[in-house]
């Protein structure tokens, strides 16, 4: 028998976006639309309670959606074009044309990335809307209180309202100035599923993973000439060839260093090689995908860890720093430090973050690392305290409480 629950759950990770964008599109309202498919899921775990899961999940939830759009804008009594909208639907006229992007998931990503909204928000607004993250993965991956992120939606809702900025379908004279929003919300969409920070999910989301790497397939595909969407794209590759080696038959996050490399994904890896060899074929500057693509690209190319040519890992960090000054991107560069001038040196180097990251786990976990090389359990010991006390991964908490129990 099929879990009701689960079932949900399921759909709402694998239709949410979909039925988003097809009563965005119809509707020409962000609000309606999310609060359409939201009441529309929540009839489903009443209804599949009682009548067990229809055969079709998504065409019933975007129907039930559809009708609850309808719904609401007949008890809000509006007359104007979105009551006739409504009934030109439910009459099922023909469509308006699709423009330059035939996805609905990817087509609702650049209208939601409008140039009138600051990156942030147009980033977190999409994120939600379309990413199907909820509002305290959004505010994890930000860095930011769950509060201030769920304001920040709020917000942009609104001046999307009071601009009366229109939900038209892009055309592919609008793509090149919306990309730079859309693959920042690709990227943190596959963060999410790399790593997942949700309590109610698993350690990998590979629903999310494998969505982000089709969009921006799709991208690729529109913007050929663009270096950056190569980039990300090559850097998911990259990075999706792990996968299988990242977590062990006992539930625990492996990390790079410990990873069984004959279990990569040879076919991802020779693809994302490839993609990062014609980038530097082209001989233009590197973005930030694009250096990280590269930085993955070392890594993936040594049969062994102690094979890492870390010194050019590092001078690929200094290019990133700066097009990318960030603490994360700083902390990330002291970590591939210490293995060219040992843990010392990039102690002090994360030492000078603890200012901004203080509330980051990765922080703390570097931090006790790099305390238990240097022979100092009892500070290594605490920051692991603190790595597993802001940790959200089940795979990645257990393995920093192994490391710290080992400590003895």
């Amino acid at each position: 028998m099929i879990d009701v629950d689960e079932a949900v759950t399921r759909a709402h990770h694998e239709e949410w976006a979909r039925v988003v964008a097809i009563l965005t599109r119809r509707f020409g309202d962000l609000d309606i639309a999310e609060e359409a498919a939201a009441e529309a899921f929540a009839t489903a775990v009443e209804r599949w309670q009682a009548d067990g899961v229809p055969p079709g999940p998504g065409a019933w939830l975007t129907t039930t959606a559809v009708r609850k759009a309808i719904d609401r804008i007949r008890r809000e009594n509006k007359r104007d074009d979105k009551h006739h909208e409504a009934w030109r639907v439910h009459d099922d006229e023909p469509p308006e044309p699709l423009g330059a992007i035939d996805d609905d998931r990817l087509r609702l990503i650049f209208t939601c990335c409008h140039p009138a909204l600051a990156m942030e928000t147009r980033v977190a607004l999409t994120l939600r809307m379309v990413g199907g993250l909820t509002v305290p993965e959004i505010a994890r991956a930000f860095l930011v209180a769950e509060s201030a992120m769920g304001q920040r939606i709020t917000r942009a809702k609104a001046k999307i309202k009071a601009a009366r900025i229109p939900y038209r379908l892009p055309s592919a004279e609008d793509l090149p100035a919306r990309v730079t929003g859309v693959l920042t919300v690709l990227f943190l969409v596959f963060n999410e599923g790399y790593l997942a920070t949700g309590p109610g999910t698993g350690p990998v989301r590979h629903e999310l993973t494998a969505e982000a790497i089709r969009l921006t397939r799709l991208i690729r595909a529109l913007l050929p000439d663009d270096g950056e969407v190569a980039g990300l794209l090559a850097l998911m590759l990259l990075t999706e060839a792990r996968r299988t080696a990242r977590v062990s038959a006992g539930g625990e996050l492996v990390t790079l260093d410990e990873q069984d490399r004959g279990t990569w994904d040879a076919a991802l890896i020779a693809e994302g090689h490839r993609l990062v060899r014609e980038r530097l074929a082209a001989g233009a500057a590197p973005g930030r995908y694009q250096i990280l693509a590269a930085i993955n690209a070392v890594h993936t190319s040594a049969r062994d860890v102690r094979d890492t040519d870390w010194s050019q890992v590092v001078a690929l960090y200094d290019q990133l720093v700066r097009l990318d000054p960030s603490p994360i991107v700083a902390l990330n560069r002291a970590i591939a430090v210490a293995e060219l001038d040992g843990p010392e040196v990039a102690l002090a180097a994360i030492d000078r973050l603890g200012g901004t990251l203080a509330g980051y786990h990765a922080y703390h976990a570097a931090r006790a690392d790099l305390l238990r090389r240097l022979g100092r359990s009892a500070d290594s010991r605490a920051a692991y305290g603190k790595a597993i006390e802001l940790a959200g991964n089940t795979a990645e908490t257990a393995a920093l409480t192994r490391r710290r129990d080992r400590l003895g």
